[in-house]
């Protein structure tokens, strides 16, 4: 990339100064009368009057660069965005860059039928490309996404979309990022001539028609599972905007530690996706980015920097369709706009519940605090928000993953960003954006983005929607005019989460703005002087693995083999499997080890041992669950007080961490020894942590060092029975990689802490 396209100057400037723009002249009556007599909208009229004003785009400022693009369309919903996506990839001659949150090979893009002769799966479809067409290469580059969306990801995707295909189709697993970030933008670039960009990923569970059908038959995940109603927007652009767009994605597949993509950019004449119409032509579009500091690279704020702009310059209408709501700093700079006596009408349109439990107590809660910050600043009603419904079904809801800004008629975004703090400033986003600037052409299609987005969750044409739009002369009017059809939009109240609003939940934890210092987070839960030192952990663990070793070889080369014959400790485990009660024995016996207090980490050694790595990993889960569960209620009934007269001081300071933030702190006192396994059950039974983040944290906690301890028995007990240089050799390389995953880990944690801002 070049200089021009990593310059940061302007950004970092104070609050008052991001949303100080240029101010927009008044529209004389005069304007207005002769306007109306060429039928001109009052939109087109804002329009016009906006020719002579300091351009609300400005490189280094909100973006990052501005680009002349030929042509642009929208891409409303799935099937609209994975056919155009379809119809360029199998066209394509050269390169295919896609930089995702998540790709997935079991995707189908065409649910009913490409009927090219081509596969209908992803990973078998992109394949397929590269080996028909001898000149094209593929690279691929999704996030190496973070524990909690395990069950929700492809397994093994490296395998599937690298391992198995051919050469020239390269895929990768981003990790190159702050701690608590995540690679967030959905970019693809074809030959340098054609890019998408926007919210949606090519991954399962994306898939819809612009109807939102609540039986729609082909909405079904890999699985076979059906899925509810899902939106999104996409952008698809032409022209030296998609060449500067491969600029970007090149840059990301490089600073991911992946090997530099061979050839020089190529572009095809004419690679514009077919039987898709353009929405503008000859255009000049803005890309902007959010991007960390991380590893000498300054942050990025350029989409921050141009909500506000964009919020600033307002004077009708503001229109956001976001699958979040949840950033302060977007909330005030709305609330402020609020109580200005020429406030411009707010609409939010996003979806009614969040995806889980987990994410409607924490996401769902901080759009709540956000909501309520908007409403307290408008007196005269000038903001609503809303979610879709779908035709057909009582009490049903659209999953809205979409990340669209539209100012009046002058001015809209789409990308990757949604209305939170990550994607303000902590993970990184790509989105693009274009300004009217005076162009009747253009307002037409920056407005008819936003009618169409209505009409379509209204249940009405979009023309009709302008129609009544222009009758009203407000947003908001015009909306509450039209609701009442089969499919339509719904009011969402600021409260409907109140339940759920407490202080637990911490906006810079679960919604930062900036990468995490390690050890400061570490010290909000689990204070320093409650914890041994890194080195003592690290030791700790060599020393358990370097005593399993030696009881190994005691065993094998002295008499104690006499004394413990493992092959009968193994033939009692395989005649306790065979009893019906097994599973019953066996949690009994976790409960009772927990009652007294013995190591679990011995226990499940054990379990291993008995039953191997497979069914013992699963006996050692379910029955520290199970223990843990037991000895949390055995807290819970004790209460707050009477543990802490028997704690002391270092479990009292786990007691306040487990009360203030109960889930992360519940993970982290499972991975940092900081007591045993049955005194930090009773604590957080004793701080009234819930039993969901209790049960959640201790799983997700535990895990790693379940599997890591049952494997390496497995191979103990292999190299003892069968002592030779392979099995020596593979059990010393299991220990190694186990040393040296906690060495990495922590030398990584520090790296990234130095690295890090204060927060």
């Amino acid at each position: 990339m070049s200089d021009k396209a990593v310059g940061h100057d302007g950004y970092g400037k104070d609050a008052d100064a991001c949303v100080s723009v240029p101010d927009v002249p008044r529209i004389r009556a005069g304007t207005v009368l002769a306007a109306l007599r060429r039928a001109m909208t009052l939109d087109e009229v804002i329009a016009s009057q906006r020719a002579a004003t300091a351009p609300l785009l400005v490189p280094t400022r909100n973006c990052w660069r501005l680009e002349r693009g030929a042509r642009l369309a929208f891409l409303i919903d799935g099937d609209a965005y994975y056919r155009a996506l379809r119809d360029v990839f199998a066209r394509a001659r050269h390169s295919i860059f896609i930089v995702a949150w998540d790709i997935d090979s079991r995707a189908v893009l065409v649910p009913s039928g490409a009927g090219d002769g081509l596969p209908e799966k992803l990973g078998d479809f992109l394949d397929a490309l590269v080996r028909r067409q001898k000149s094209l290469r593929i690279y691929a580059l999704g996030w190496d996404f973070a524990m909690l969306y395990a069950f929700e990801r492809e397994w093994l995707p490296v395998y599937k979309l690298d391992w198995r295909t051919h050469r020239r189709f390269s895929f990768r697993l981003d990790a190159h990022h702050p701690v608590y970030a995540s690679h967030h933008q959905k970019v693809i670039v074809v030959d340098d001539s054609v890019a998408f960009v926007g919210g949606l990923d090519i991954t399962q569970r994306r898939w819809d028609t612009s109807e939102h059908r609540a039986d729609e038959p082909l909405r079904r995940d890999p699985g076979g599972a059906p899925y509810g109603p899902f939106h999104d927007v996409q952008v698809v652009v032409d022209g030296e905007a998609a060449r500067a767009l491969g600029e970007l994605v090149r840059t990301r597949w490089l600073r991911s530690g992946a090997r530099k993509p061979r050839g020089r950019p190529v572009s095809i004449p004419d690679l514009w996706p077919r039987g898709v119409d353009v929405d503008l032509g000859n255009l000049d579009l803005a890309i902007a980015r959010t991007e960390p500091r991380f590893e000498g690279n300054e942050a990025i704020g350029e989409i921050r920097q141009l909500h506000l702009d964009a919020i600033a310059r307002a004077r009708r209408f503001i229109f956001m369709e976001n699958q979040y709501f949840t950033s302060p700093l977007i909330a005030d700079a709305l609330a402020a706009r609020l109580r200005e006596p020429d406030a411009p009408e707010i609409v939010l349109l996003t979806h009614r519940d969040q995806c889980g439990w987990l994410e409607e107590s924490t996401m769902g809660v901080l759009r709540a605090r956000a909501q309520r910050r908007v409403v307290a600043a408008d007196a005269r009603g000038r903001f609503a928000a809303y979610f879709p419904e779908p035709a057909g079904v009582e009490d049903g809801c659209i999953n809205i993953h979409s990340k669209v800004l539209v100012v009046d008629d002058d001015f809209l975004t789409v990308g990757s960003a949604n209305l939170n703090n990550r994607s303000m400033g902590l993970d990184t986003e790509c989105n693009i954006a274009v300004e009217a600037r005076g162009d009747p052409a253009m307002a037409q299609a920056i407005a008819g983005l936003r009618n169409r987005l209505l009409g379509e969750h209204l249940g009405v044409d979009p023309v009709a929607f302008a129609r009544r739009l222009d009758e009203t002369g407000s947003l908001i009017g015009t909306i509450e005019s039209l609701r009442g059809n089969a499919r339509t939009l719904t009011p969402l109240g600021a409260d409907s989460v109140s339940e759920l609003d407490t202080p637990l939940v911490d906006a810079a934890l679960m919604d930062p703005e900036a990468p995490v210092d390690p050890d400061t987070l570490l010290d909000d839960f689990v204070p320093e002087e409650t914890r041994p030192p890194a080195r003592d952990r690290l030791v700790g663990i060599a020393a358990f693995i370097f005593v399993l070793a030696v009881l190994a070889a005691a065993w094998r080369f002295s008499p104690l083999h006499q004394w413990l014959n493992l092959d009968a400790l193994v033939d009692v485990g395989d005649r306790i499997e065979e009893m019906p009660m097994t599973p019953l024995v066996v949690l009994g016996a976790y409960v009772l080890a927990g009652l007294l207090v013995m190591p679990v980490m011995l226990v499940i050694t054990v379990t291993g041992i008995v039953f191997g790595p497979l069914v013992g990993g699963v006996y050692a889960l379910a029955g520290s669950m199970l223990s843990g569960i037991v000895t949390y209620a055995i807290g819970r009934k004790l209460g707050r007080e009477t543990v802490r007269r028997f704690a002391g001081k270092r479990l009292n300071a786990i007691t306040r961490g487990l009360a203030k933030r109960g889930l992360l702190t519940m993970i982290l006192v499972r991975v940092v020894p900081v007591a045993p396994f049955t005194v930090v059950n009773v604590v957080a039974g004793a701080s009234h942590i819930g039993l969901r983040d209790f049960v959640l944290g201790t799983a997700l906690g535990m895990l790693p060092g379940i599997v890591a301890t049952v494997v390496f028995v497995d191979r103990l007990i292999a190299a003892v029975r069968h002592p030779g240089p392979k099995t020596i050799a593979l059990l010393t390389l299991i220990a190694a990689v186990l040393i040296a995953t906690a060495l990495l880990v922590h030398r990584r944690l520090a790296a990234q802490g130095r690295d890090a801002p204060a927060h």
